[in-house]
Order: C-alpha cells, then sequence, then structure tokens
C-alpha cells in the first residue's frame, strides 16, 4: 500500500518495479563511474609496472620517477574514461546482464566472496541478522565484504591482466608469446600487490556506494 509516494516499510517503491530498476541502475553508473575515477592514480601506476617491469619495480619506486619525469598530472591520465566509461558499462550490464566469458567467470567469483563474507560477518561476528543492525553497520559489513572480493578477484585475474596490458602495449604478438615473455610465475605476480590495493577499494567503493544508495532510498 503507497502513503505519501512511499509503500510499506518506508521504501519508496515496490521491489522488482520499474522504479526500483531505475534506482539500481543510477546507483550502480554512479558507483561504477565515481569508484574509478577515484583509483585513477593506482590505474596509472598498475599499466606502468605491468607495461615496463625492468624500470618500475616497486609501487614507491614508480610513483616517484612518473612523478619526477612526468609531474602530477600524469596520475590523472585518463579519468574522464574512466568515469564516463565504467558509468556506461555497468549501464549497460544492468540492462543486458551479458559480460565476456572471462568478466563473467571473475564477477561470479566476485560476487560469491561477497556474499559468502556477508554471511560469515553477521552470523559469525555480529551474530545478528542483517535488519537488526543500523545503517552504518550494515554499510560497514558491506565495506569489509567488498574488499575481499576485491582482493580474490584480483588474484584470479591477474594473469588475464597482465596479458591483457602485454598485448595492448604491444610487447608481444600473441597470447603464447606474450604467456613465454612474461612467464608463468611473474603472470601470477607481477604488480599483483599494486592490483589488490587498486581492485580492493574500488569493488569497496562500488558496494558502498551502491548499497547507501539503496539504503537512503529505502530499498
Amino acid at each position: 500500500m503507497m502513503n505519501n509516494g512511499k509503500t510499506e516499510g518506508g521504501r519508496i517503491c515496490e521491489e522488482f518495479s520499474a522504479r526500483y530498476y531505475g534506482v539500481c541502475t543510477i546507483g550502480g553508473m554512479l558507483s561504477a563511474g565515481t569508484s574509478h575515477l577515484a583509483i585513477t592514480p593506482l590505474d596509472v601506476l598498475k599499466v606502468n609496472m605491468q607495461v615496463h617491469p625492468l624500470k618500475y619495480k616497486s609501487i614507491s619506486t614508480c610513483f616517484s620517477t612518473i612523478l619526477r619525469e612526468q609531474g602530477p598530472s600524469a596520475f590523472r591520465r585518463g579519468w574522464t574514461g574512466k568515469f564516463f566509461g565504467y558509468a556506461c558499462i555497468m549501464f549497460v550490464y544492468l540492462l543486458t546482464s551479458t559480460l565476456s566469458n572471462l568478466c563473467l567467470a571473475v564477477s561470479v567469483v566476485m560476487f560469491s566472496t561477497f556474499e559468502f563474507s556477508v554471511d560469515f560477518v553477521y552470523s559469525n561476528v555480529i551474530k545478528r541478522r542483517k535488519e537488526e543492525c543500523s545503517r552504518p553497520q550494515q554499510l560497514g559489513v558491506t565495506c569489509l565484504a567488498g574488499y575481499a572480493a576485491g582482493s580474490v578477484g584480483s588474484i584470479i585475474s591477474n594473469p588475464a591482466d597482465n596479458i591483457v596490458a602485454s598485448l595492448c602495449n604491444r610487447k608481444a604478438d600473441s597470447l603464447i608469446m606474450a604467456v613465454k615473455k612474461i612467464g608463468i610465475v611473474k603472470l601470477f605476480t607481477r604488480s599483483l600487490p599494486i592490483r589488490i590495493l587498486l581492485v580492493g577499494p574500488v569493488v569497496t567503493l562500488q558496494w558502498l556506494f551502491y548499497d547507501s544508495i539503496k539504503v537512503l532510498s529505502g530499498l
């Protein structure tokens, strides 16, 4: 039953209604765009460490070298593409629910890790149901679960990310050559710390923004 534009329980719309999906879509676009915008400097470090591993052997040396050689503006490189690009990707994804096989596999693992982490925290740490917790507590659980999901996603997708970086920057002509040039061990370890540092906060921010919008909207 509607009351002054709200449904029972304080919700602004019925679950699974057109308005419900509209709020979720807007929340997804804002969460994807703003979170990737926020970590643009880290992404600049990650890409440079992947493409020039001999020159940039650590996060600190990569940061100081880029700052010295290219200036502070280098860390803002590509921010517009990140904000609008990821927002559009999230928009299309929420409307069509289609992804490439790799992205789908990583997404499944990350969503599974997120849901498992949420259930674990509520059941074993807080020991209360979600509905019995305050909004700040719910969002805190979201942040913890989001970082866990992002870290796991970083680990399983790191080999593919290194291969893509090598191919896109013409460091190798084929997938097989990229694997041989990088090496099996380095496929899993190269730039992994910066990727965990990068993807963990991104996924955390995405879930935080998304859940915040839903919570504040009464969904």
